[in-house]
């Protein structure tokens, strides 16, 4: 018969077990308020323009398109209830225009933070297992990469690419923004091939390829995380910079950048036209630099926000 002891220490055995290492992550990060409420905010922006504009089939709420010249309702293209962002010159819905610049930054965002994820991932945890001369080839490639800027391989592509900018211009932005997270993966893998867990795959007799993927890159995954998510803001930045200058998305799509270039001319007469694309550039991008600070201090306990209120309580406890 099962005695009390026992049941008790089959519970906290339970309990002990139940908290993972991702569960304590994820217990972290949510009671981090200004990342949580970045997450909000950044989602809510992308939800807030699919539900307005629609997203290819999905039909949006709102009647105005983003393409379509209509009769200027107010004198200048003023914000009114019709057009709460106001008009173009030529009559054109300024809050379609700028729901569907979110939309593209969105995706270029998504794009060139996965493609730059998974190349820089992979190139980086084969340079730091294998080390030797597969670490220098491919450390030397990187260098290589590096010193080829970005605003020129996105001019490029922007100008040559037609209809497909969008698609063309996100990937071959996304194949030469891997460099950072190769070199921070590579100095993870370094570091825990070096470790006990892996001398024990290898005594097992586990492949390269099963060390690699289910043992090492389970314990640097945080690194990566961390990296994309930096690596996404800097992309949004990165596609209105290039559509600012003229060479990124171009018409008849949308760019956020694009519109500030269009209208910077009308900044003293008709600020709306500058400050709503200026607003939602700079809210998401640092909306996922939250985001990422938080996911760094979930992923590393060791990283604390200085507090001031518990550090003048700390001799009062003492």
């Amino acid at each position: 018969m099962m005695t009390d002891k026992t049941k008790s220490d089959k519970s906290v055995k339970a309990e002990v077990k139940s908290e993972n290492q991702w569960t304590l992550i994820a217990k972290r990060f949510f009671s981090n308020p200004l990342a949580m409420g970045s997450l909000v905010v950044f989602v809510g922006i992308w939800l807030f323009s699919v539900v307005m504009v629609g997203l290819g089939p999905i039909p949006g709420i709102w009647d105005l398109n983003y393409s379509t010249p209509y009769t200027q309702v107010a004198p200048n293209g003023a914000p009114v209830a019709e057009h709460p962002f106001g008009q173009t010159t030529i009559g054109q819905d300024y809050f379609a225009m700028t729901m569907r610049g979110v939309q593209n930054s969105y995706f270029v965002m998504i794009v060139i933070g996965g493609l730059g994820t998974i190349v820089g991932t992979v190139i980086g945890a084969l340079a730091g297992y294998y080390r030797g001369w597969v670490d220098s080839f491919l450390m030397r490639m990187t260098d290589v990469f590096i010193v080829i800027p970005a605003l020129v391989v996105g001019a490029v592509i922007g100008r040559i690419s037609g209809g497909l900018g969008i698609y063309l211009l996100a990937i071959c932005l996304g194949l030469v923004t891997w460099m950072g997270i190769a070199r921070l993966v590579r100095g993870e893998f370094l570091t825990l091939r070096e470790r006990e867990f892996v001398d024990a795959a290898r005594i097992a007799g586990a492949t390269d390829r099963r060390i690699i993927f289910k043992h090492i890159l389970p314990n640097a995954v945080g690194v990566v995380i961390v990296a994309s998510t930096l690596l996404a803001a800097s992309a949004i930045l990165l596609e209105t910079s290039l559509s600012y200058l003229g060479y990124g998305i171009l018409p008849p799509e949308v760019s956020l950048g694009r519109l500030i270039s269009d209208n910077q001319s009308a900044f003293s007469n008709r600020p709306w036209l500058y400050w709503w694309p200026a607003l939602f550039i700079v809210v998401p991008a640092l909306a996922i630099n939250f985001v990422g600070d938080g996911l760094r201090e979930a992923f590393d306990p060791r990283q604390k926000r200085f507090s001031r209120r518990r550090t003048k309580e700390l001799p009062e406890s003492a």
